[in-house]
């Protein structure tokens, strides 16, 4: 088992995934994106509430924070948990094929893995969308001096979002043969995936055009 991964300094997490070590690797790095992603909109909420030209928006500033929060540390959890994923694909792949019963045995690990491993980054999909929208309904009542970093919250979690989706998308292939999570999580993708870009180039248009 790895160590955790958000308990590494940034450049030693860095440096993990410069490695030939497949794990961690992009779903991992996908979460993370997504993490820091909601802790800018929490960031520009903290940088927003509380000033007189916000005080209609309290509420939804309210909202939009709590929110953040909660998918923050659910995408920290995610970070770790898409490496733990692929480790166990792994291991199960290496379980000795010698005997009937040890076949059996591999592949039953191995499609429990397997299932995971496609779940995880399913989680961290829906998760990094839904930071999009926050930062989305944060975007034009946020402090204007912090429009730069919803933008950048905005891009972070829709790469996130791509992201996930490829990592579920390469481990599809390896699902049994009718397993209803492959039709799933394909119709999810294209739920959470449609129209994400123009959203995110509307959001940048209405920044930068505020920002001159």
């Amino acid at each position: 088992m790895h160590d955790r991964l958000t308990e590494l300094r940034t450049s030693e997490l860095i440096s993990r995934l410069a490695t030939s070590d497949p794990a961690p690797g992009g779903g991992s790095a996908a979460a993370l994106a997504g993490a820091l992603a909601a802790g800018l909109v929490e960031m520009v909420v903290a940088l927003t509430s509380g000033r007189a030209a916000a005080a209609e928006h309290e509420a939804e500033l309210t909202s939009i924070g709590s929110d953040a929060m909660a998918l923050r540390q659910q995408l920290v959890e995610l970070t770790d948990a898409d490496a733990s994923a692929y480790e166990a694909v792994v291991a199960a792949r290496r379980l000795s094929r010698t005997t009937d019963l040890e076949r059996i045995e591999r592949d039953a690990r191995l499609g429990d893995a397997t299932i995971e491993a496609t779940l995880i980054p399913l989680r961290t999909l829906r998760a990094a969308a839904e930071v999009f929208d926050l930062a989305e309904r944060l975007a034009p009542i946020g402090n204007r001096n912090a429009s730069s970093d919803v933008g950048v919250a905005a891009l972070l979690a829709s790469t996130a979002a791509h992201g996930a989706a490829l990592n579920v998308r390469i481990n599809l292939a390896y699902l049994a043969d009718g397993d209803p999570l492959a039709d799933q999580a394909r119709a999810e993708i294209a739920q959470r995936l449609e129209g994400l870009d123009r959203r995110a180039a509307s959001v940048l248009e209405a920044i930068e055009a505020g920002i001159g």
